[in-house]
């Protein structure tokens, strides 16, 4: 026992090194988050421009519910609404046995499409106002979602997807309507979406390239596995 304070003062110089190595490697705090990759802005304009003359022929958007599954008595989760366009396309399509969640964050696209159902009297639609990263479905909800021209807003696709799939009823389809780009300018590789839907544990099923004659549209569908 007479050795021990021997022994803790052989130790201070082990301490030492231990406390100031970082201090030698510049490491003074946590590694940083890589940061997340470029987005656009959320668009909080005036929402009656999605509803331009001739917008369902140049998607072709009844090609793009019959790939998608939509059909009477169906669920549908329409992301990043709007105004409402594709909503009450949906709407129509699954008639007074389905529902159409119009998910969006913005206040007013979803006081629009409020008042836009009613005017069209439409009973099987249900609006929700969303998080971000949370599009707040209810679970076992939806046989077919879309995010039409949204994905490129999204500042956390992951999140966003990862909480999407509680809401997915077995064989549902997620689809992406979007245009290449950085990110910033209103569009996003079509590339980075597959690797981010990849992450939340989605599988591509389909790549299709109708959605537009300029060639820089595409639609992505994905599955679960």
């Amino acid at each position: 026992m007479m050795h021990s304070p021997i022994r803790r003062l052989l130790s201070l110089p082990l301490l030492l090194v231990l406390f100031v190595a970082p201090l030698w490697s510049g490491q003074t705090t946590a590694p940083s988050q890589v940061p997340r990759r470029a987005t656009s802005t959320p668009y909080t304009g005036d929402l009656s421009v999605f509803d331009s003359p001739g917008r369902g022929r140049r998607l072709q958007i009844n090609r793009v519910i019959d790939i998608l599954g939509i059909a009477s008595g169906k669920g549908v989760a329409d992301i990043g609404a709007g105004s409402g366009w594709f909503t009450v396309r949906a709407a129509r399509r699954v008639g007074p046995a389905g529902t159409v969640y119009a998910v969006d964050i913005n206040p007013e696209a979803i006081q629009y499409i409020d008042r836009r159902v009613h005017r069209e009297a439409l009973s099987n639609v249900k609006t929700i106002l969303s998080k971000s990263d949370d599009p707040l479905l209810p679970k076992d909800s939806v046989d077919a979602v879309l995010l039409l021209k949204t994905y490129h807003e999204v500042a956390d696709p992951i999140a966003l997807l990862e909480h999407l799939r509680p809401a997915l009823r077995s064989g549902a389809r997620l689809g992406i309507i979007d245009r290449d780009g950085n990110g910033t300018d209103h569009g996003v590789s079509r590339e980075i979406v597959v690797r981010e839907a990849a992450q939340a544990g989605y599988r591509l099923l389909q790549t299709y390239d109708f959605v537009k004659p300029d060639g820089m549209d595409y639609f992505l569908v994905f599955i679960l596995p």
